[in-house]
């Protein structure tokens, strides 16, 4: 096939551009306007015989009155047309295995569909590559909803445009690729997953939540890790149509997904030493706990409530609906010069559960000197970054260290306490640098988990430790200034009620040689950076130790100056790569909408030889310079980074690690 079929962009009509309504005919000619939501709702009324929140405001920034703006077409990247063409993948990590299959407009087999309209199935043919790879995975539903105005009596040119049309809107992303392994992981116990999740609260003083909400005339079900105090959330959770689908969709880390944001506004408290709970996971009862919540959903006297929810804290189930809170009101400057007079209804927990007996005393915090909480006129959405938008600054940080299964260690960091910090020199600019001993380095206590000081991350999206708390090294601001304080305002100003929590788990990741046979079979591009520091002394301003990272990309993409290693460890990079793909592959297909997407096919193949040690080796020789592997079908390539870019080393033959 020499070029893909495309279609004029039925978003631009082939112009590369668009004329969109400015967004200050949502509002109208006013300077204080209505909650968008309430504007968008009676954007239509008559108002002197015309809709008047329509209208342009005459002093608007945008577009000047106009009530217009020109805006570059985003869907089809300003060319005017986009491919009606897909490829759907998939790939065996196991055995390096990969087989495609393209699907164009003359391919998709239409059948009526009993809501109406007719509609392309292709989920059995994802269904098909995958008994090809030996991929035990579950496949989605994947399906191309034809125009209505297709028939199959339309004459041959009619139906190839229109399924070309609806082929193009459903390439989103044009190449969709499922990567999976031999052996499918055991199905979810819903009863066993909650007991485990109940078992990790208790362990880590925190609440789980489950809970109900309607939304567009559903419940969606959730459930999530709240520390104690957190407000209801404003959004609506996934549309999951029971607690047995939100449980096989919620592991550890997805319930601890967002506990910052969660957080944010929850009272800080101190934590007391409780007794240890029971090791075995506690006795949970899914579809018990599923009647409960949906009962409370529906209120007393047959009155619906927004939701409901069942909170497990201190060892027991607490149950209450959900209702309207007070009103917010807030004032937002919009980029039109107009302010947005925004009214919000939180939902509030009819029924608050006890505290548990392991919360002490609030916090110790100050009004944060760098923002303004009580402006009602906000002009940005960014929150402060000194406290996180709450407005104040807590002076204890409270630290938890846990493997997620069964140990856990509590560590309460006061700001004033009085610790003999070593000087370990001085910062740029002449400010000392001073070491704070042993309980205040996270990564002294690796160890006591059997963890390397690189695999502690934070349990709320896996993100790497500041150097502050990792190391506990402190850049004092000025002579006699608390270490330990300057350590609990550098450690995170929005940490949800004054806690971290740091997890000592190892990355489960593939070896970068199962990388590399994915890689080769997908026919794209491996590119590897590393950064040897070890023979550089530990300080505060200098990583520790190697850094890395892994990327997937174009085989022709070149290596980029931007191209330096972040990851504490190799094993994190490529976690990173993996959990990445779903955004990273679509951006290797090419620009041009005329050229065809790459049909990847491989069979099993052999692991190649592993690239580490090279790697490794050649990272040493060059230590303090960042280095970049690329490692394609044709060969392989290293480059150096320097202040001119990246040079290239070596290449070919002469790194002998070319796969």
């Amino acid at each position: 096939m020499t070029g893909a079929p495309t279609v004029a962009c039925p978003d631009c009509d082939g112009t590369t551009f668009r004329l969109d309504p400015c967004r200050c005919t949502r509002y109208g000619n006013r300077f204080l306007a209505e909650d968008a939501e309430d504007a968008e709702d009676v954007a239509g009324t008559a108002e002197d015989g015309a809709g008047a929140r329509r209208q342009p405001y005459r002093k608007c920034q945008l577009c000047r009155g106009v009530g217009s703006v020109a805006v570059a077409c985003l869907r089809c990247g300003r060319r005017g047309r986009r491919r009606a063409q897909l490829v759907l993948t998939v790939a065996n990590l196991d055995t390096g295995a990969v087989a495609s299959h393209r699907v164009t407009p003359d391919t998709l087999d239409p059948r009526p569909d009993p809501a109406g309209g007719w509609v392309a199935d292709l989920t059995d043919r994802v269904r098909e590559l995958a008994a090809a790879t030996g991929v035990a995975a579950p496949v989605e539903p994947l399906s191309v909803r034809l125009p209505p105005a297709w028939r199959p009596d339309l004459p041959a040119g009619e139906r190839y445009e229109l399924a070309a049309r609806a082929l193009a809107e459903a390439a989103r992303p044009a190449w969709r690729v499922l990567v999976g392994r031999s052996s499918a992981p055991p199905p979810v116990d819903p009863a066993a997953r909650l007991a485990r999740l109940c078992g990790l609260a208790d362990l880590l003083l925190l609440d789980l939540v489950v809970e109900a909400r309607r939304h567009g005339g559903i419940l969606c079900w959730d459930v999530r890790y709240e520390v104690p105090g957190s407000p209801v959330p404003a959004g609506p959770p996934e549309p999951r149509a029971d607690l047995s689908a939100a449980l096989a969709r919620t592991r550890v880390a997805e319930a601890l997904a967002g506990l910052g944001d969660r957080g944010r506004d929850a009272p800080a408290r101190l934590l007391r030493p409780t007794p240890p709970g029971p090791s075995a996971p506690p006795a949970v009862d899914v579809e018990e706990i599923e009647r409960r919540v949906r009962a409370d959903c529906a209120g007393p006297a047959g009155a619906e409530l927004p939701g409901a929810q069942a909170v497990w804290r201190d060892g027991r189930w607490w149950h209450t609906g959900l209702g309207p809170g007070e009103p917010v009101v807030t004032l937002v400057g919009q980029p039109t010069g107009q302010v947005l007079r925004r009214v919000r209804v939180p939902l509030r927990r009819l029924a608050e559960p006890v505290d548990p007996p392991w919360l002490g005393e609030p916090v110790p915090s100050r009004a944060c000197p760098d923002c303004r909480p009580d402006d009602r006129l906000r002009p940005s959405v960014l929150a402060c970054g000194s406290c996180g938008g709450t407005g104040r600054r807590h002076r204890t940080a409270l630290v938890t260290l846990t493997d997620l299964r069964h140990r856990v260690v509590h560590l309460t960091w006061p700001a004033g306490a009085p610790e003999a910090a070593a000087p370990a020199g001085n910062a740029p600019g002449g400010r000392a640098v001073v070491r704070l001993p042993d309980r205040y380095r996270l990564a002294a206590w690796a160890t006591v988990f059997g963890v390397r000081p690189e695999d502690l991350a934070e349990a709320d999206g896996g993100h790497d430790l500041p150097p502050d708390a990792r190391d506990g090294y402190v850049t004092l601001p000025w002579a006699g200034a608390d270490p330990v304080g300057e350590l609990v305002a550098a450690v995170g100003p929005a940490l949800p009620a004054g806690r971290l929590l740091v997890t000592a788990v190892r990355p489960a990741a593939p070896s970068l040689a199962e990388l590399l046979r994915l890689a080769h079979g997908l026919d794209l591009a491996l590119v590897v950076s590393v950064l040897d520091l070890r023979a550089h002394p530990a300080g505060p301003l200098r990583a520790p130790g190697l850094l890395w990272a892994v990327d997937l990309r174009a085989p022709a993409a070149p290596v980029r100056p931007d191209d330096l290693p972040d990851r504490p460890s190799l094993a994190a990079a490529v976690a990173h790569c993996l959990e990445g793909l779903d955004a990273v592959l679509p951006e290797t297909v090419p620009a041009d909408p005329a050229a065809p997407i790459p049909v990847p096919s491989s069979a099993r193949r052999e692991l190649p030889g592993d690239p580490v040690p090279e790697l490794l080796r050649l990272a040493a020789r060059h230590a303090g310079r960042a280095l970049t592997a690329r490692f394609t079908r044709s060969g392989s390539t290293v480059h150096r980074h320097g202040d001119e870019g990246p040079r290239l080393l070596v290449e070919g033959s002469e790194l002998g690690i070319c796969g």
